[in-house]
C-alpha cells in the first residue's frame, strides 16, 4: 500500500486527502498544525459534496519525522508559507519520493531548463533558493488543480465544482511514475490528465488568474462584475497580452486571445477568486507566485509589462495596508 502525505490540509489539500483516503488504496497522512491538526485527529478526513459527507481515517502530526518517508507528497500550502514548510519536510522524502506541488501560480521549479532564462532562479517565489535546496528537482512532478473548494471549519472541506487534475514531468513527456499516480488519482474519483507539457498547462491557468485574482481582491467584486466592466476587462486583456509575449519567449505560447479566455471564464458566473477569499478571510495573499513572478519574467527577458507592473503595484499596496502581504526575505 502506497503512503501519501498531504502537507497543508486546507481546501485543496483536504479535498485531495479525503478523496484518496476514501478510495482505500493508500495510507493517507497529513502534516498539519493548530485546529486543523486537532480536527483531523478527532474526525479524520471530511469532505462535504452536494450528495454526501465523505469521511476516512487520517494519520496526522505536526512533526514530519513522526510520519516518516512517503511515496507521494502533495504540497498544498499557501505560497507565503512554502519556504518555511520546505525546510520541515525532509523526513518525508526518501530516494524515490514524488513531491507534487498542488498550488496556485508559478512554482519554484518552473524556470529550471528554460533556455531564455539561462538558469536564473525566480527570486520572487524562492528567495535565496531555500525551497530548491530542500526539495531536489528530481523528486518533483508538476501539477495543475481545476477545482473549487473551501473550508467551512478546520478539517472540513466543501467541494463546489471541478475534479480536474493535470500531472506531468517538469521536463515534459510521459513517465511511468506519473502514470501510476494518474491511475491512483483516477481510482479516487478525479478527472486526471497525464500531460506531455505540464509547464504549458501551469502557464495557461496562470494566464487567467494573473489578472482576475488581484483585480477581484482589490475591488471585492466577483468574476462576473470584473468582466462586466468594459474598462476593467480591457485592462485585464492588455496585461494578458503582455503575459502572452512572455509565454512565447519561454516556450509556453498561448493560442487563445484574452477575449476568448474571458468568454470561458464568464460561463463560470459570479464566483469568488481564491485571492478575494483570502482577503475576505484576512489571510495573506499569494501575490508573488501569481503576479510578481510574471513581472520578474518580464524584467529578465527584457519584455515591457506596464499593465502587469501597475497591477502588481496596486495589489501590493492594497495588501500591505491590510497586513496581508510581506515581501519574502
Amino acid at each position: 500500500m502506497k503512503r501519501v502525505c498531504i502537507v497543508g490540509a486546507g481546501a485543496i489539500g483536504g479535498f485531495i486527502g479525503a478523496k484518496v483516503a476514501a478510495s482505500g488504496e493508500t495510507e493517507v497522512s497529513a502534516l498539519a498544525r493548530g485546529k486543523t491538526l486537532e480536527a483531523l485527529r478527532t474526525h479524520g478526513w471530511r469532505l462535504r459534496t452536494e450528495a454526501e459527507l465523505v469521511q476516512a481515517p487520517a494519520i496526522a502530526s505536526d512533526r514530519a519525522e513522526e510520519l516518516g518517508v512517503q511515496d507521494i507528497i502533495f504540497i498544498a500550502v499557501k505560497g507565503p508559507a512554502l519556504s518555511s514548510v520546505a525546510t520541515q519536510i525532509g523526513p518525508l522524502i526518501g530516494p524515490d519520493t514524488v513531491v507534487i506541488p498542488a498550488m496556485n501560480g508559478v512554482p519554484w521549479w518552473f524556470s529550471e531548463g528554460i533556455s531564455a532564462l539561462k538558469g536564473a532562479r525566480l527570486e520572487s517565489v524562492d528567495p535565496g533558493g531555500v525551497i530548491a535546496k530542500a526539495i531536489p528537482q528530481r523528486h518533483i512532478v508538476g501539477a495543475v488543480v481545476h477545482a473549487s473548494t473551501s473550508t467551512t471549519e478546520p478539517g472540513l472541506v466543501l467541494h463546489k465544482m471541478g475534479r480536474g487534475l493535470i500531472l506531468g514531468e517538469p521536463q515534459g513527456g510521459h513517465s511511468q511514475r506519473v502514470g501510476s499516480i494518474v491511475e491512483l488519482l483516477g481510482n479516487s474519483g478525479f478527472e486526471v490528465k497525464h500531460s506531455e507539457s505540464v509547464r504549458q498547462d501551469i502557464w495557461y491557468k496562470l494566464w487567467g488568474n494573473l489578472t482576475l485574482n488581484p483585480v477581484s481582491a482589490i475591488t471585492g467584486a466577483t468574476a462576473d462584475k470584473v468582466l462586466g466592466d468594459l474598462l476593467l476587462r480591457q485592462f485585464c486583456s492588455r496585461a494578458m497580452e503582455e503575459a502572452s509575449q512572455i509565454g512565447a519567449a519561454i516556450g509556453c505560447a498561448i493560442e487563445q486571445s484574452p477575449e476568448d479566455r474571458h468568454e470561458i471564464t464568464a460561463k463560470l458566473g459570479a464566483f469568488r477568486t481564491s485571492m478575494l477569499q483570502d482577503v475576505e478571510n484576512n489571510r495573506a495573499i499569494e501575490l508573488d507566485s501569481i503576479v510578481t513572478a510574471v513581472h520578474e519574467f518580464g524584467l529578465r527577458l527584457g519584455i515591457a509589462t506596464p499593465n502587469i507592473d501597475a497591477l502588481l503595484g496596486l495589489t501590493r499596496v492594497f495588501a500591505r495596508t491590510r497586513g496581508l502581504y510581506r515581501e519574502q526575505a
